[in-house]
């Protein structure tokens, strides 16, 4: 016997020793390889999901960056206080005030004195201003329309002329210097001769001017001037006067026109608004509207940007803004309502200016107090403080960043504000806000106008309802569909049917959604309004007939019941429901005429009050919900499928019939991948854009009608943002909408994921 250490004696030990070495030293060259791969592996996972996490996180924090702006509180300080060559015979009614769009030039018109001041110093522009040639003493000056310059200059004697400011820009290199001009045009008499005039109001809609005189004996006299056009015979404008009615004991302090030539509105000493009706010659007693329990006299009266709201202030310091009723009402009720009241003035509003831009506008007290306020939200955003001098003119500058003020003491005061998003309150994106030309506090979305006095509506909620409302008629159809589907495929079919159906309804999920979308909003959409009786037939008849074949399936011999391995089931139900909808199809035309009395539309709005719309949310439930179908399968599927076979063996050996072992089983086994698939196909909904873009018709309505389209909050986005304007109002509130969704689809999975371990924990038994 050899000892421990001898050498071995055969040759085949001797031999087989290096091949045992090589082999020990191949395996541990392959154990070490593994082990690096997969610590290579496990660092890419792990440097993926982080990299995951950061994308995700830096997505939230570029679209809070982008979203922030939004909700900015307005700021606005003085940036200039000059002195200006006081006419001490000046008043509010005979000073006008203004400046260029830059506010680098500012004009200053005491009665006939007109004064350019350049701005911050204050350097008088000695060569364009000096005094105007008008004949008469000068009695009240306003400004033509809200935009420009145009300024109309009323004598005492009875005579408007108008004045019209210029602000060039002139560019020596890269140095823009602003030279101003003033225009002075012919004189228009609007009182007869030997009255005295006392105040006036002026507007002017293309090449016609509409002027309203008050003469010193009350009598108001309105003006109408036609400039000849490019094809009218005549070189002379065309003068025409008539008188309005003045209720008795009723003095006037304040009048404006309207740039439409509709109507004349005119403030009173106690408290009352009047309206002249101007349209097809009315000559009518004018209405009235007290605008204050009070009455206190309208002491400042102006339109805002649109004409059409108007701002009242009153004696006791009142801000308010009112609009004209709905004409259709009759002419028998009171011509204003009260829409909104303001932060209070602590002497008395002397002069309002509005924005050229939104709905905001400055008002200015007998005290220098001037705030900042805001129609479409109804608040006051800004206030400046007060230096203790009576107002004698205000005006909002033309880009809204700013304005001047003049005091009685001769002080222009200069301001500039930085309120890039006056419209955008939490309340004006969540709540229902009272809208210009709408009697009641709505939730509406509306971006845009073709008319630049537009009032943006920017109402979030019927975005989110669209959003919940195509998500949640998408899930409707897909669910029952999806679910029933992979609880047949997993339980009851055939293996070798399994192997054909199952990768068939997953190629589904590769088609395109623009795809999808082209052929709903363009064929099925249209298709759908043709055959819409058939579709409510075989709503109705389709699941009858399933389960009678199902039911005659069941009661087969036992030697035809195991024909279900060649799909003759299946094949069954295929048959039974192409024959439902074919003969639905062919009977169409005889169910409209049974059921809806030959015209269903019409049948829709006499009986339910409802509209077709072709572009509906049934179109979407279809389009949207073939989407979603293949995803919600495809995971179900897998997830009744992985429950372990020796326990639904074991179930079915203990005389537990399948549908036992489905119910009480399988799926509670299953059920956190069901939840899953449900939760998965739920965010694939919300989120998505190219179907509801092309096959809703993009209506921002609420409404839970299938017969109305909607509006996402992704479908916004995509047909908004070409049109935004980079860091306008409109394009950080789709990026708040990005936020929203981004938030919603985050706040979903997160509670999904949550559930789902739940019911993982709970029935691992299973």
């Amino acid at each position: 016997m050899n000892s421990p250490n001898s050498l071995p004696i055969s040759g085949k030990e001797i031999s087989s020793a290096p091949g045992q070495w090589a082999a020990h030293k191949t395996r541990t060259t392959h154990r070490r390889l593994r082990h690096a791969v997969d610590r290579s592996a496990g660092i890419v996972v792990w440097v993926g999901g982080i990299a995951t996490i950061i994308s995700i996180l830096g997505i939230f924090l570029y679209l809070m960056w982008e979203v922030i702006p939004l909700f900015r509180s307005t700021s606005g300080n003085v940036s200039s206080i000059v002195q200006v060559e006081n006419d001490k015979g000046a008043t509010r009614d005979t000073t006008v005030i203004g400046s260029d769009e830059y506010l680098e030039v500012a004009f200053v018109l005491m009665q006939k004195r007109l004064q350019f001041l350049r701005l911050p110093h204050g350097e008088a522009l000695s060569e364009a201003g000096g005094e105007l040639e008008i004949s008469g003493t000068v009695q009240s000056s306003v400004l033509i329309g809200q935009r420009g310059n145009r300024v109309s200059v009323a004598t005492r004697e009875g005579f408007v002329v108008p004045v019209t400011i210029f602000f060039r820009p002139v560019f020596e290199g890269d140095i823009r210097t602003i030279v101003p001009t003033s225009q002075i045009e012919e004189l228009i008499r609007v009182i007869p001769d030997g009255e005295e005039l006392v105040r006036h109001a002026h507007s002017q809609q293309d090449e016609r001017q509409m002027i309203a005189a008050l003469t010193r004996t009350g009598q108001l006299w309105l003006t109408f001037v036609e400039q000849p056009g490019d094809f009218s015979f005549s070189d002379e404008a065309t003068v025409t006067q008539r008188q309005l009615k003045v209720p008795e004991q009723v003095t006037i302090t304040h009048m404006v026109l309207d740039g439409f030539g509709k109507r004349l509105v005119a403030g009173t000493e106690h408290g009352e608004l009047l309206e002249w009706t101007l349209q097809n010659g009315d000559e009518g007693s004018a209405r009235r509207v007290p605008v204050g329990e009070s009455g206190e006299a309208v002491t400042a009266l102006t339109y805002l940007n649109g004409e059409r709201s108007l701002v009242v202030g009153t004696e006791a310091g009142q801000v308010m803004t009112w609009v004209p009723m709905d004409e259709r009402q009759g002419r028998s009720l009171v011509p204003f309502r009260k829409v909104a009241t303001f932060q209070a003035h602590p002497g008395i509003v002397q002069t309002i200016s509005p924005s050229q831009r939104d709905k905001g506008f400055l008002t200015a007290d007998s005290r220098g107090h001037v705030i900042l306020h805001h129609a479409t939200t109804g608040q006051t955003v800004l206030e400046f403080d007060s230096v203790s001098s009576e107002t004698r003119a205000l005006r909002f500058s033309p880009k809204a960043d700013g304005g001047t003020w003049l005091g009685a003491d001769g002080r222009l005061r200069t301001f500039s504000i930085d309120n890039p998003h006056p419209e955008i309150t939490f309340e004006s994106l969540f709540f229902p806000i009272t809208y210009e030309g709408y009697e009641d506090s709505e939730l509406i979305w509306q971006s845009s106008s073709g008319s630049d006095d537009f009032e943006p509506k920017f109402g979030m909620m019927p975005l989110i309802f669209g959003t919940l409302k195509g998500t949640i008629y998408a899930m409707i159809l897909a669910v029952p569909l999806a679910v029933m589907s992979a609880v047949y495929t997993a339980m009851f079919m055939h293996p070798h049917l399994r192997a054909i159906i199952k990768p068939s309804i997953e190629i589904m999920a590769a088609l395109p959604s623009v795809v999808l979308g082209f052929l709903a909003g363009l064929w099925f959409a249209p298709l759908l309004e043709k055959i819409f009786p058939a579709v409510v037939a075989g709503t109705l008849i389709l699941p009858v007939v399933i389960g009678v074949v199902c039911l005659l399936w069941q009661i087969l011999p036992r030697s035809l019941a195991g024909l279900d391995k060649y799909g003759v089931d299946l094949l069954l139900v295929v048959v039974a429901v192409v024959g439902t909808v074919g003969m639905c199809l062919i009977l169409n035309s005889s169910i409209e005429t049974i059921v809806f009395g030959g015209n269903y539309k019409q049948w829709l709005t006499d009986h339910f009050d409802l509209v077709y719309d072709q572009r509906n949310a049934i179109v979407i439930s279809f389009a949207m919900g073939f989407a979603v179908i293949p995803i919600i399968f495809s995971i179900a599927e897998d997830s009744l499928s992985n429950v372990p076979r020796h326990l639904v063996a074991g179930s079915l050996a203990l005389g537990a019939t399948k549908w036992q072992t489905l119910t009480r089983l399988v799926l509670i086994s299953a059920s956190p991948g069901i939840f899953s698939a449900l939760m998965i196909g739920f965010g694939r909904a919300v989120g998505e854009t190219m179907i509801v873009l092309m096959a809703t018709g993009n209506t921002p309505i609420m409404d839970w009608s299938v017969l109305n389209g909607f509006r996402t909050l992704s479908a916004n986005i995509a047909v908004e943002m070409p049109e935004a304007p980079h860091g306008g109002t409109l394009y950080r509130v789709l990026f708040l909408s990005g936020l929203i969704l981004f938030a919603f689809t985050f706040g979903i999975n997160t509670i999904a994921e949550l559930v789902r371990q739940r019911l993982r924990e709970k029935y691992s038994q299973f």
